[in-house]
C-alpha cells in the first residue's frame, strides 16, 4: 500500500475511534443521569433480580405474566413505571458496555497507529466491566450504601476516563488544541507547575466531595437538614458521626428508604456541606490558576469554564434544600456534579502535555 493510501486508512480509523469515543462519553453522561434519576425516584429496586425484570427481558413481558402478581420477588410486587425506568437504565449502560468493547478492539487492531493511548482503553474496559459487576449487587444486594456508593463512583470513573480520551484524541490530532498545549509544555513556568499541582488537587477535592454526595443520596440523608444555612434550625444539631460513617452493616439488610437514625443522617448531611465549602475553595484555586495563564487561551477557557460550572452547580445545591428537594432538582444536581467534574479535568487536560502514544 502507497503512502498516500496509508495515510487515508490512518485517517479514517482515527475519525472512527473519535466518533466511537463521543458516542460511548454522550451515552455514559445519559447514563450517568439516569442513574440518578432511578435512584431518587426509588425505582432502584423496580426490578429486584438481574439481568432481567422478574424474570423477563422487558417490565411488559413481567407484567403479562400472571406468576409476577401471585409471587413477587423478594416480596416486591411490580410496579411498572418504576421497572420501566430501572431497565431503560440497564439497557443504556449495556449499549454503553458494548460501545466501549468496540473501542477496545480497534485500540487493539490499530495498535500500530496509536490512535489513543492504550492504558486509557485498557483501564476504561476493566472500569466498565467492574461498573457491570456493583450494577449487579446494587440490585441483589438490595441497595447496600457502600455498593449504591460505588457504583456512583465508577460510573463517574468511566465518564471521566472517555472525557480523558476524547480530549487527549483531540489534543494529538486537532490543531486548536495542540497549538494551546504546545505553549504549556515548551514553557513550564514556576506559574504553570502551581496550576498543574492546584489543578490536581482540586480534582481530589472534588473526587472526595462526590464521593460524600453518593454517601448522602444512598443513605437517604439529602432530606436531614431541610433549611440552609443552619440545619434543623440549628448551627450545629445534634449529630452521631460514629453511626454514619459505618460502610458494612451485613447482608441481611433491606436499605430503601435507609436504615439510620436521624442523628446520623443529620452528620453525613453536615459533612456534605463543609465538603461542599472545601471542594469550592480548591476549585476556585485551580480556576484562578487557569486563568492566571494569559498567554494561553485554552487553560484560560477551561479556567472560566469551571467557576461557571462550580456556580451553576452551588446555586442548584442551595436551591435544592430552599424548594424541598424536588425529583427534578436533586437530579440536576447529580448532573451538575458530573458537568463539575468534567471541567476539572478538561482544566487538568489543557494543562499537561499530550502524550505522543503508548
Amino acid at each position: 500500500m502507497n503512502p498516500a493510501a496509508l495515510m487515508h486508512a490512518a485517517l479514517v480509523r482515527t475519525a472512527l475511534m473519535r466518533a466511537f469515543v463521543l458516542a460511548a462519553f454522550l451515552l455514559c453522561l445519559a447514563v450517568v443521569v439516569l442513574g440518578a434519576y432511578v435512584r431518587l425516584s426509588d425505582a432502584g429496586l423496580g426490578c429486584p433480580d438481574w439481568p432481567g425484570c422478574y424474570g423477563h427481558l422487558t417490565p411488559a413481558g413481567a407484567a403479562a405474566d400472571a406468576r409476577t402478581a401471585i409471587a413477587p420477588l423478594a416480596g416486591r410486587p411490580l410496579d411498572v413505571g418504576k421497572a420501566w425506568r430501572e431497565m431503560v437504565h440497564r439497557y443504556a449502560a449495556g449499549t454503553l458496555g458494548f460501545l466501549i468493547v468496540c473501542i477496545a478492539a480497534m485500540n487493539i487492531a490499530w495498535r500500530r497507529e496509536r490512535i489513543a493511548p492504550r492504558a486509557a482503553v485498557l483501564a476504561l474496559l476493566a472500569v466498565v466491566v467492574l461498573q457491570g459487576i456493583l450494577g449487579m449487587l446494587t440490585v441483589t444486594w438490595q441497595l447496600k450504601q457502600l455498593i449504591v456508593t460505588l457504583h456512583l463512583l465508577f460510573g463517574l470513573t468511566t465518564l471521566s476516563l472517555l472525557w480523558w480520551l476524547l480530549l487527549t484524541l483531540r489534543a494529538r490530532h486537532g490543531a486548536v488544541w495542540a497549538t494551546a498545549t504546545t505553549v504549556i509544555n515548551g514553557r513550564a513556568t514556576g506559574r504553570v507547575m502551581t496550576a498543574r499541582c492546584l489543578g490536581l488537587v482540586a480534582l481530589i477535592a472534588l473526587t472526595l466531595q462526590i464521593a460524600l454526595g453518593g454517601w448522602t443520596s444512598s443513605n437517604y440523608a439529602a432530606i436531614a437538614c431541610p433549611d440552609f444555612p443552619t440545619c434543623q434550625g440549628s448551627w450545629w444539631p445534634q449529630a452521631d458521626f460514629h453511626s454514619a460513617y459505618v460502610l458494612w452493616r451485613g447482608l441481611a439488610v433491606d436499605y430503601e428508604g435507609g436504615v439510620l437514625a436521624s442523628p446520623a443522617r443529620v452528620a453525613i448531611h453536615l459533612t456534605h456541606r463543609l465538603g461542599a465549602l472545601a471542594a469550592s475553595l480548591a476549585l476556585v484555586g485551580a480556576a484562578l490558576a487557569g486563568l492566571s495563564l494569559r498567554a494561553n487561551r485554552q487553560v484560560r477557557r477551561a479556567g472560566a469554564a469551571l467557576l461557571l460550572m462550580l456556580a451553576v452547580q452551588l446555586t442548584i445545591g442551595i436551591s435544592l434544600v430552599l424548594r424541598g428537594f424536588p425529583l427534578w432538582l436533586a437530579t440536576a444536581h447529580n448532573a451538575g456534579a458530573a458537568l463539575l467534574l468534567l471541567a476539572v479535568l478538561a482544566l487538568n487536560r489543557s494543562l499537561r502535555p499530550v502524550p505522543a502514544g503508548s
